[in-house]
Parts: C-alpha cells; sequence; structure tokens
C-alpha cells in the first residue's frame, strides 16, 4: 500500500463527496494532500471484485480538471504539442488520447488524459502534481492560449462491466460511448461531461460534474442496484492488474516513456521523420531511444512463490547481480498471484525470463510476463 502514503503533517483537502465517505463508514487516508476513503467496510478484496464482476463507484475529485481555449482551437492543440509527444492536433471532437508532459532528459513530469471538445482541450492531470503541471503550461503556453483550472468541477469514475447499465439509466445517451470518447450530457439535472474511460483495465467511465452536483449524483449512481463504493486501495490493485502506471512510483520524472513502455502512446507524425517531428522537451533523448533501444525498461512480473513482493524490493539474477527494482506489487485478487511491475535491465526483460526478489533476505522467483495481467474490457467502436 505504499502508493497510498501521503503526509498528514499539513492540513488536508477534501473533496465534494467527503461527508458521504464518512457517511458510508470509509476509512479515510492522506493522498495528495487529500483526504481520501482508502476503503469502505466491505475492504478491498470485495471492492475490487465489484469492480471486475458489476460497477464500482470512486471518488477521484482530487485530479485535477485544466481546459485549454482559443479563439482558434488548433492553435491550442498545436500549443500543447509543445509540451507533449502526442498527436494533439489530429484529436477530432469528442476524442481522447493518453499523454504525458516530458522534460529536457525525456524524463516524465506527469502523464494526463487529453479531450478534445467543440470548444477547449480538456486535460485530466494527476492530484499531486495539478499545480506544478499548471504553472507549467501558463509559463510556457499561457501566451499562445488560455490555461483556465476548474476547481469548481468534481471528477467520479463509474467501473466495471456493469457500469453502462447503470449509467444509462440516467441517461441512455452515454450507451453509445465507446473507448476513449467523450460527450456532454445530463445527470440528475446537471451537466456533466464524460468519456468512456478509466483506470482499471474495465469498461466505464469518467464524468465531470459540477461541484455542488457531486454528491446528488454519487447519491443516484449509489442507489442503482449494479453500484457500490469503492477507495484508492481497490484503485490501486484493480490498475496494477491492467498494467496502468502509477505516477510517482511506476514512471517519474527521471523515467523516459520507452524505458516505460509507453511508446505506443507516440503517434508516428511525431517522431522522428513524421509531419510534426520533436519539438517537446527531450524529443532528441526520446527519438534516438525509439531508435536504438534503451538498457532498462518497466516489466510486468508474476511471483512463483505465494509471498507478496512490494515496492523497492531489489531484482537480481541467478548469480545474485542487481539488475533492477520492483516499482509496484500486490496480491493480485483476480489472478490470485503475487504480482508486481519493476524496472529491470533489458538483457533480462524477455517474457518467461526468471528473476529473483530479494525479500528479507530470501531470494523469491519470479517470472516476466506481457502485461496486463487481467485482458482489458473496454468497449471499442
Amino acid at each position: 500500500m505504499s502508493a497510498l502514503a501521503g503526509s498528514p503533517a499539513a492540513p488536508l483537502f477534501t473533496t465534494p463527496l467527503h461527508a458521504l465517505h464518512r457517511e458510508l463508514g470509509a476509512k479515510m487516508v492522506p493522498f495528495a494532500g487529500y483526504d481520501m476513503p482508502v476503503n469502505y467496510p466491505s475492504g478491498i478484496l470485495a471492492e475490487h471484485r465489484q469492480c471486475r464482476d458489476a460497477a464500482a463507484l470512486f471518488d477521484v475529485s482530487h485530479m485535477g480538471q485544466i481546459r485549454l481555449v482559443a479563439d482558434d482551437l488548433q492553435q491550442a492543440a498545436l500549443a500543447l504539442e509543445t509540451l507533449v509527444p502526442m498527436d494533439v492536433l489530429g484529436l477530432g471532437v469528442g476524442k481522447q488520447r493518453y499523454a504525458f508532459f516530458t522534460n529536457a532528459g525525456g524524463g516524465l513530469l506527469d502523464d494526463l488524459m487529453v479531450t478534445r471538445r467543440e470548444n477547449d482541450l480538456l486535460l485530466i492531470v494527476n492530484a499531486a502534481c495539478k499545480d506544478t503541471d499548471l504553472h507549467h503550461l501558463q509559463a510556457h503556453i499561457g501566451h499562445r492560449c488560455t490555461v483556465q483550472p476548474l476547481p469548481e468541477r468534481a471528477l467520479l469514475a463509474l467501473q466495471g462491466p456493469k457500469a453502462v447499465t447503470a449509467l444509462a439509466r440516467l441517461n441512455p445517451g452515454v450507451s453509445a460511448l465507446t473507448f476513449m470518447t467523450g460527450g456532454a450530457f445530463t445527470l440528475v439535472g446537471s451537466d456533466c461531461y464524460l468519456t468512456r474511460s478509466g483506470y482499471t483495465g474495465e469498461d466505464g467511465f469518467e464524468i465531470s460534474v459540477p461541484a455542488t452536483h457531486a454528491e446528488a449524483l454519487a447519491r443516484e449512481l449509489l442507489a442503482q442496484p449494479e453500484v457500490a463504493p469503492a477507495g484508492l486501495g481497490a484503485r490501486d490493485t484493480l490498475r496494477l492488474e491492467a498494467g496502468l502506471c502509477l505516477y510517482g512510483h511506476d514512471i517519474h520524472t527521471a523515467t523516459t516513456p520507452i524505458e516505460a513502455g509507453l511508446s505506443w502512446a507516440i503517434q508516428k507524425v511525431r517522431r522522428a521523420g513524421g509531419a510534426r517531428a520533436g519539438g517537446y522537451p527531450g524529443a532528441t533523448v526520446i527519438d534516438a531511444q525509439l531508435a536504438g533501444g534503451v538498457s532498462e525498461r518497466r516489466v510486468g512480473l508474476i511471483g512463483l512463490e505465494r509471498v507478496p513482493v512490494r515496492e523497492g524490493t531489489e531484482l537480481v539474477d541467478s548469480q545474485g547481480h542487481r539488475i533492477g527494482r520492483v516499482t509496484s506489487g500486490t496480491l493480485g485478487p483476480t489472478v490470485n498471484q503475487p504480482i508486481a511491475m519493476a524496472c529491470i535491465a533489458s538483457n533480462h526483460a524477455t517474457v518467461s525470463h526468471e528473476v529473483f526478489a530479494m525479500v528479507r533476505g530470501k531470494r523469491l522467483p519470479m517470472r516476466v510476463v506481457a502485461l496486463p495481467f487481467t485482458p482489458h474490457r473496454y468497449v471499442r467502436a
């Protein structure tokens, strides 16, 4: 649970659902400066299974929501392309794309979601990075477009195979969305913006809603027979089974997207030889790695003994030489095995290769496997 650690020293912010979390009996923990639910009385395992089998409601209002606005939205898209190696210009209205901010060394400042709407670009950024991300945007492209934070909006994530069934009762039109698309919908009398996306590997939706209406919407969703609340604990086990990176753990400022196994997110048009290649921080480093490879990279690991292997655990080869470290680890509730993601030397990153985790002085065998651990179940066009 190291991914859930936070600093209790400073006063904590709360989300618009804080009172509801308390009412529902949530165990609250500090996370990214917020008082957040780690789990409810049913427990992390039950909440994890709820999401895999039916639908779970997560409060992700601590995340940052930011609009980019310009008289010519194409100019805002081009401005954003100076900070990310993604094709933002080619995004159609209602389309969403995974992105990341890079630094001069090609490292990752944050990962985020970008959605092209009719009159703006909507960015969803990580809670711990949202202030620095906002400053980064304002400092570098604030002269080319308006960078507007949206603290007056909350964010809910309804995830699971029955999420669409529950949500469609509130507005049948949501069923028309497919993975990584979005649209404006009225839910419980409130103007919301939905994307069919999430952080669990399951079908589901992220819902931007006015903070003043967040509790009413959450209560209406929780009243649906398929839905139950879930906290940060289940969110972490779900995303790890889905092979999804957690910023600050699996990826950070010293990790390049190629080392992180995220080269799929860099479209051809932004790579060397593409029509809009480069022009973002670290482009030379990243293009060189795309062409020549990297010395270490992110992999999935399955434990061959039933002992969880946690973040920070050292990994060694059969001779005891250090080859990397675990970046996230848990006992996967769905796969019913110890699972981990790790950064290891590329010559040990072949699927089926065996490595060893050093746990309390003992070498535990682990096998390199393809990600994700649990198949994604997104609803595509």
